[in-house]
C-alpha cells in the first residue's frame, strides 16, 4: 500500500510537471511563432543554457509571462523556503524533493489547484505543494454561507472522523475560521490554546499556530483558507504573508463555483441557466427585486421559496442588509408573509396558475427581534420558468413627503404660487385655484392685478406689501377680503418673498395665500365674548360690592357691648376672605321688652346677594316676632313660615335662644343647626340635640325646645358653621376640635372669641358668627 501511495504521487507530481512544462510551450509558441516540437527544443536549450531543469525553467517561463500575484510573491517564497527546500518530503518529476526549487512547488499547487475537480482536491495540492515546505501540517479551505454559517468544503492533514464532525459550523459560533473573516489580512495566532477558540483538529494540536486568512476575489469574500502548525508560530516575514494571501486567493477561485452543503447532507441545487438569467433580469431593475425558487418538501409538496437572489436596489422593510436576506426561505425572513398581508398565499398562486398579480400599497411586516416593523410598498409578482420574480416599490420619502404637503395645504386652505417678473410666467397649485374659486384652466392672478380682485377698503395694505416686495424687495405679507368671482367673500392672508439672481436683481416672487375666514370669524367672535365677559365681570362686581356693603350695613364685623344685668355678651363675625363667597350668616343680641335676651345664630344656604338678603328679611322678621313673648319653639315655627312664603323659599339653619337673667336659665330650640357649646369650669360639651328641621324645607313644622340651668362663670356659645367646617373630615371630627379650643377659658369673654377665631381650623373661606355670653 506504501509503495502504491509513493507511486500515485509520483504519478501526480509528473502530471502537475508535464502540465507546467506544456503551458510554458504555449507561451513560446506565442512569443516566438514557431511549432510545438521547435517550442520544445527551445525550451530544452535555453534550460541547459540557464543551468535548471526543463521544469524550473518552465515555470520561469510562467511567471515572467503571467505577472500575477503568485509570480509577484515567488521571489519571497524562494527566500523563504531555500532553508526547506532541500528536505522536504516529496515527490517531483525530475527526482527527489531537494532538487525541485520552491517557485516549482508554488505553481504546481496552482496546477493542481486549477486542474481539481473539487475542494478538497485543492486542499490536498496546497498543503502537498505550497504548504508543508513552510512546516504546515493541514490545511483546511471553509466555505462561506449566505446566512453566515461556515461549510468545510476541503481538508487535507486531517483525518476522515475530524473533518467530520466540523463539516458545519452555524451562523454565530465563534471560531478560529470566523474571526479570519474580521480582516482582510486574516489572522496569525502564535499557539491556538492562547485564542480559546475552537477549530478542527484542536486536540491533535493544542499548542499550534494558526493561520485564517478570507479568500476573496473581486471585493467578495467566498471563505476562509485556515492553515495549521504542529508548534507554535512566530511572526512570519511579509514575503510570507503575501504568499499565503495569494493562496487564500487561488482557493476563492474553486470556492465561487462550490456547491454549499445543508447540515443535513443535501447539496445546494445549482444555478440553473433559467435562474440566471432571473438574476440578471432582477439587477437590471431599478426597483428591489427578488428571485424566488421553490422549496419542495421530502414529498415533492411546496412548502416555501427560497430567496435564491436579491438586486442591488434591494431595501427590506427592516433595514436588514442583502446578505441577511439572501438564501435564505421566504417564510424565514419575513414569517409574517403569511398573515395579515397575504403576501405569501399571492407568491403561491402566481407560481401556481403562472397570473401575474399587481397591488397598490400593500403592507408587508418583517419580524425583527419579535418586533413588527412594517411598510407600504406597491407589489408585483410574476412567474418565470420554475421560479418567482418578486418586485416591490417602497414609498419613496420624497413622494410621500409630497403627499403630506399636498394634505397639509388642503387642510390648511393654503395655496402656492410663483411668479417669474421677467417672463410674466405664474404657477399656481390647485389649492389657489380653489382659493380664489377659479377653474384650473383659466389664467392666474398676478401680484400687480391683486387690488382687482380685492375689497376696496383693503388697498392701501395691498400697496405697502407690494412696496415692500417688489420695490424694497424684502419678505412681506398682508390680510385682505378677497372677492370671488362667485360673490364670495374670503378673507385671505399672503406672504410672499423676493427671489434675485446673481446680480442682485429681482427675478422670481414666491409665496403662498392662506384662508383665514374661519379664523376672522372666530377672532370676531371671541372678541365679542370676551366685551360680554367684560360687562359680566363689571355686574358680578358691581353685586359684590353692593352685597358686601349691605352686610356690613345690617352687621358689621364688631358690634358694641350688650347691656344686659348678670350677663356678659359679645358677639363676632368673620366675613368671607373672597368677595365672590358673601353668604348668608347671621347672628342677633338683644334685650327684649320683657327683660329676656333674645340669642340667636343662623346660616341661609347659598352665597351672593340672594342669600344676603334672604339674611336681612330672617334677622328682622325674628326680631319682630320675638316682641310677641312667644318661646324659642313657636318663633322658629314662625320663621320657617317666613322662609318658606315669604322670601322665595331660601332655606336657612338657626339656633335661637331666650335667657332669663332673674332664673339663670336658657331656653333654645334649633332648625338644623349644631347646638350651642356650654363651657363649665375646665370642661366643654354641646348641648343635648333636640328635634328640629331646618327652615324653609316644608311648609309648617314643629321645634322641640329644652332648657338648661346656668351658673356663675358658665360660658355659652352659639356659631355658625363657618367656625369648624373642614373639607378632609367629618363635622363631629371638628365639633372635637372646637371642644378641645374651648376648654381653655380666657379672662374676658371677648378674649376668648377672638381667640376661637384665631385657632379656627376652618378651610372653607365660609362667613363664621358666633354669640357668647357669660353669666356674672
Amino acid at each position: 500500500m506504501e509503495r502504491l501511495r509513493r507511486e500515485v504521487r509520483v504519478a501526480q507530481a509528473e502530471a502537475d510537471g508535464r502540465a507546467l512544462v506544456e503551458l510554458a510551450k504555449g507561451i513560446l509558441v506565442e512569443r516566438l511563432g514557431c511549432g510545438p516540437a521547435q517550442a520544445a527544443r527551445q525550451l530544452a536549450e535555453l534550460a541547459k543554457q540557464a543551468g535548471a531543469t526543463p521544469l524550473e525553467f518552465a515555470v520561469e517561463v510562467i511567471n515572467q509571462a503571467s505577472r500575477d500575484r503568485l509570480s509577484e510573491v515567488a521571489a519571497a517564497f524562494l527566500a523563504a523556503t531555500a532553508d526547506s527546500a532541500g528536505s522536504a518530503a516529496s515527490a517531483g518529476a525530475g527526482g527527489s524533493p531537494g532538487n525541485r526549487s520552491s517557485v516549482v512547488r508554488l505553481r504546481a499547487a496552482e496546477a493542481g489547484a486549477l486542474a481539481a475537480h473539487d475542494t478538497q482536491a485543492v486542499a490536498d495540492s496546497l498543503l502537498e505543494h505550497a504548504l508543508t515546505p513552510l512546516g504546515a501540517v493541514a490545511v483546511a479551505i471553509w466555505a462561506v454561507g449566505s446566512d453566515g454559517s461556515l461549510t468545510l468544503a476541503g481538508s487535507a492533514g486531517f483525518s476522515s472522523a475530524e473533518a467530520g464532525r466540523w463539516r458545519y459550523v452555524p451562523p454565530g459560533v465563534a471560531t478560529v475560521a470566523r474571526r479570519g473573516l474580521a480582516e482582510r489580512a486574516g489572522q496569525w495566532m502564535g499557539s491556538l490554546s492562547e485564542t480559546g477558540l475552537p477549530s478542527i483538529g484542536q486536540h491533535l494540536y493544542p499548542e499550534g499556530g494558526r493561520v485564517a486568512v478570507p479568500a476573496g476575489t473581486g471585493g467578495r469574500i467566498h471563505g476562509v483558507l485556515e492553515i495549521v502548525w504542529p508548534a507554535p508560530l512566530g511572526p512570519q516575514p511579509p514575503q510570507i504573508v503575501r504568499q499565503v494571501e495569494a493562496l487564500a486567493e487561488l482557493c476563492a477561485h474553486t470556492l465561487e463555483t462550490y456547491a454549499l452543503q445543508y447540515p443535513d447532507g443535501v447539496p445546494r441545487p445549482g444555478v440553473l441557466p433559467h435562474v440566471a438569467e432571473l438574476m440578471d433580469l432582477a439587477d437590471g431593475l431599478h426597483d428591489p427585486a427578488l428571485v424566488l425558487v421553490p422549496h419542495l418538501d421530502g414529498s415533492g409538496e411546496l412548502v416555501d421559496f427560497r430567496i435564491q437572489h436579491v438586486n442591488s436596489r434591494f431595501l427590506d422593510p427592516a433595514g436588514r442588509p442583502r446578505g441577511v436576506v439572501s438564501g435564505a426561505l421566504l417564510l424565514e425572513a419575513y414569517p409574517l408573509a403569511a398573515g395579515e398581508s397575504e403576501l405569501f398565499d399571492r407568491i403561491e398562486r402566481v407560481y401556481a396558475t403562472g397570473e401575474p398579480f399587481r397591488a397598490h400599497r400593500m403592507r408587508l411586516t418583517a419580524l425583527v427581534d419579535d418586533v413588527p416593523l412594517a411598510a407600504v410598498a406597491d407589489i408585483n409578482i410574476t412567474r418565470h420558468a420554475g421560479n418567482v420574480l418578486l418586485i416591490w416599490r417602497i414609498e419613496d420619502e420624497t413622494a410621500r413627503l409630497a403627499s403630506l404637503l399636498q394634505h397639509a395645504q388642503r387642510l390648511g386652505r393654503i395655496g402656492g404660487f410663483e411668479e417669474n417678473l421677467l417672463t410674466g410666467e405664474i404657477t399656481w397649485n390647485g389649492q389657489l385655484y380653489s382659493l380664489y374659486g377659479k377653474p384650473t384652466s383659466s389664467a392666474p392672478v398676478s401680484l400687480e392685478d391683486l387690488p382687482a380682485h380685492a375689497h376696496p377698503d383693503d388697498a392701501v395694505a395691498i400697496g405697502r406689501f407690494l412696496r415692500t416686495l417688489l420695490h424694497h424687495r424684502r419678505p412681506a405679507s398682508t390680510a385682505f377680503r378677497l372677492q370671488r368671482p362667485d360673490g364670495v367673500t374670503r378673507h385671505i392672508r399672503v406672504v410672499a418673498e423676493p427671489v434675485l439672481d446673481s446680480d442682485g436683481r429681482l427675478f422670481v416672487v414666491r409665496g403662498a395665500y392662506q384662508d383665514i375666514s374661519a379664523h376672522h370669524w372666530t377672532e370676531v367672535a371671541l372678541a365679542a365674548t370676551r366685551d360680554q365677559l367684560a360687562h359680566t365681570e363689571q355686574q358680578a362686581s358691581e353685586r359684590n360690592r353692593l352685597t358686601l356693603q349691605l352686610q356690613h350695613a345690617i352687621m358689621p364685623p364688631a358690634q358694641a357691648p350688650l347691656e344686659a344685668p348678670g350677663l356678659q355678651v359679645a358677639v363676632r363675625y368673620r366675613p368671607a376672605e373672597t368677595e365672590q363667597l358673601v353668604g348668608g350668616d347671621w347672628y342677633d343680641a338683644v334685650v327684649l321688652p320683657s327683660e329676656l335676651v333674645l340669642l340667636c345664630v343662623g346660616d341661609v344656604a347659598g352665597h351672593g346677594i340672594e342669600a344676603a338678603t334672604s339674611m336681612v328679611v330672617l334677622r328682622n322678621a325674628l326680631r319682630g316676632l320675638a316682641v310677641t313673648g312667644a318661646g324659642p319653639g313657636q318663633l322658629l315655627s314662625w320663621l320657617n313660615m317666613v322662609a318658606h312664603h315669604l322670601t322665595g323659599a331660601v332655606t336657612a339653619t338657626a339656633v335661637c335662644g331666650l335667657y332669663d337673667p332673674a332664673r339663670h336659665t336658657l331656653r333654645w330650640a334649633r332648625a338644623g343647626h349644631l347646638p350651642p357649646v356650654l363651657v363649665r369650669g375646665a370642661e366643654a360639651a354641646p348641648l343635648p340635640l333636640v328635634k328640629g328641621l331646618l327652615l324653609g324645607a316644608v311648609p309648617e313644622a314643629t321645634y322641640e325646645e329644652h332648657e338648661v340651668q346656668l351658673a356663675v362663670d358658665d360660658t355659652l356659645l352659639m356659631y355658625t358653621d363657618g367656625l369648624i367646617e373642614r373639607r378632609d373630615r367629618s363635622v363631629e371630627e371638628s365639633l372635637a376640635q372646637l371642644l378641645t379650643a374651648a376648654r381653655t377659658v380666657s379672662p374676658t369673654l371677648d378674649q376668648q372669641l377672638d381667640r376661637l377665631l384665631t385657632y379656627s381650623k376652618s378651610d372653607t373661606d365660609d362667613d363664621t358668627c358666633i354669640v357668647g355670653i357669660r353669666v356674672a
